[in-house]
């Protein structure tokens, strides 16, 4: 059974780094055709692709957020994390980790989400 579990600050402050991880059971995050993304929602702009990392470690980012995130692994605990730095309150949401499958285009397990919201 694929696992997904988020885990991370609930409460940022303005202008400070978001940093979530995802937590990987299941299943291995190096295996192949499977990338491994962050998505994030809120009530005014829905579902949100951040980014993604894929089973050969390439990154990939949405460009409206690039200059801000980073998504990095470490393979020998089956995790992948989310840097997202600069934030205000517009990245107050539900953050979510997804694995992608690559030969279907589609996302075939989510974690439960955690919401994080950026405030003072």
């Amino acid at each position: 059974q694929v696992q997904l579990q988020e885990s991370g600050p609930g409460l940022v402050m303005p202008s400070q780094t978001l940093s979530l991880t995802c937590t990987v059971s299941g299943t291995d995050i190096t295996s192949v055709y499977y990338y491994w993304n962050w998505i994030r929602q809120t009530p005014q702009r829905g579902l949100e692709w951040i980014g993604a990392i894929t089973y050969r470690g390439d990154t990939r980012y949405r460009p409206s957020l690039k200059s801000r995130t980073a998504i990095s692994r470490d393979t020998s605990k089956n995790q992948f994390t989310l840097e997202l730095n600069s934030v205000t309150p517009e990245d107050t949401a539900v953050y979510f980790c997804a694995r992608e499958r690559t030969l279907y285009s589609d996302y075939d397990y989510w974690g439960q989400g955690t919401q994080v919201t950026v405030s003072s």
